[in-house]
């Protein structure tokens, strides 16, 4: 059933055709927010895009697209680039999303702008310095990539601010969140499948007979509980989920799952309840997990701010032009085996410096 510090998490995914499309619209797709764009060759020599009065060169996404790769690559080894991910290749994934970060970023400064939002003359001095030691970082003769310390002060500075600018939108959002709200219990259950998989992918219902049989099994499971019969022998034998055992918060599992679940004592067990799923009975295993109820409250808090975050900036959004550079990008290539940045990525030095 079921940022680097920076930018917060409202960095999504995005496709190129959509960034194209939409002018990077955020974190929502919305048709009818559309806005002009003009696809152009009267571009800078190797500038990526344009965005209103802020511009992007390919060094830029050069940087991102290493940076990003090779976090990849150190955590899941060089057979990731090899993978399919939903008919893209990892690479084809990374480009994207490069793009989207990039055009979100020179966008969110632009917002800074018209909030009179701008970097102190210490932040200033923190972006001198992240440029300075990930130059000292890098490997080969960047230069020749257009790669320079004063292009790295600027990234900086313009990552920097857009972590402002959503700081200050969002600083209104209410951190405190009630331990009942952000409550997290955990539970196991057992599950009797109603549905199933067509070969498409869809659910697909069973017949009212093949119904019925699963609800029998459900209330001779449920006998022996009540005789009681051991819940993970019983588990081990009609379980029909691979996995048994869920940790969750409100508003995560289906709704009468969850009504269920959220009324149970620890070692408490349910009756038979149905979801679209199928039947389940449910053993709570812990009625209340400070832990992931302290991780629920900042993920809660993180959803509200992004919510915030997302309404000033959908609003914004559309009233911006943009001007990408097809060609240039269509001919960007980033081959993960032999491309490096450097011993830290760009993101690391900024976490580095900027929490300081």
């Amino acid at each position: 059933m079921q940022k680097s510090a920076a930018i917060k998490s409202i960095v999504v995914l995005f496709s190129l055709l959509c960034i194209i499309a939409v002018l990077l619209s955020g974190c929502k797709n919305k048709e009818e927010e559309k806005t002009d764009v003009v696809l152009t060759t009267a571009f800078e020599e190797d500038e990526l895009f344009r965005i209103d009065s802020r511009n992007c060169y390919i060094s830029e996404a050069d940087i991102y697209m290493k940076s990003a790769g090779s976090k990849y690559q150190d955590v899941f080894g060089e057979d990731i680039w090899r993978q399919n991910f939903g008919g893209k290749t990892l690479e084809k994934e990374l480009k994207d999303t490069t793009l989207a970060r990039l055009a979100q970023i020179k966008s969110m400064d632009l917002l800074a702008a018209e909030w009179n939002v701008a970097l102190t003359e210490e932040e200033e001095e923190k972006a001198a310095l992240a440029a300075k030691n990930y130059y000292a970082t890098l490997i080969g003769t960047e230069e020749e990539k257009g790669i320079t310390e004063e292009l790295l002060r600027e990234m900086y500075a313009d990552y920097a601010l857009a972590d402002k600018i959503y700081d200050e939108v969002t600083c209104n959002v209410n951190p405190e969140i009630s331990d009942d709200e952000a409550r997290s219990i955990t539970v196991k259950q057992i599950l009797f499948k109603t549905s199933g998989l067509d070969e498409n992918g869809n659910r697909k219902e069973y017949s009212e007979h093949d119904k019925e049989a699963a609800y029998k099994k459900a209330e001779k499971c449920l006998k022996s509980l009540d005789e009681g019969a051991d819940f993970d022998s019983l588990t081990e034998k009609y379980n029909e989920d691979p996995q048994n055992t869920y940790t969750f918060g409100k508003g995560v599992m289906p709704e009468e799952f969850e009504k269920t679940a959220f009324n149970l004592d620890t070692g408490e067990i349910s009756g038979i309840v149905e979801t679209e799923y199928g039947y389940h009975i449910i053993k709570c295993i812990s009625s209340f997990d400070q832990e992931e109820t302290d991780n629920n409250k900042i993920r809660i808090v993180t959803e509200r701010k992004k919510e915030a975050f997302n309404r000033v900036y959908d609003e914004f959004v559309p009233k911006l032009h943009s001007n990408l550079n097809e060609e240039l990008w269509e001919s960007f290539e980033y081959d993960p085996y032999t491309e490096k940045t450097g011993t830290k990525s760009f993101f690391e030095v900024y976490d580095e410096v900027f929490s300081t």
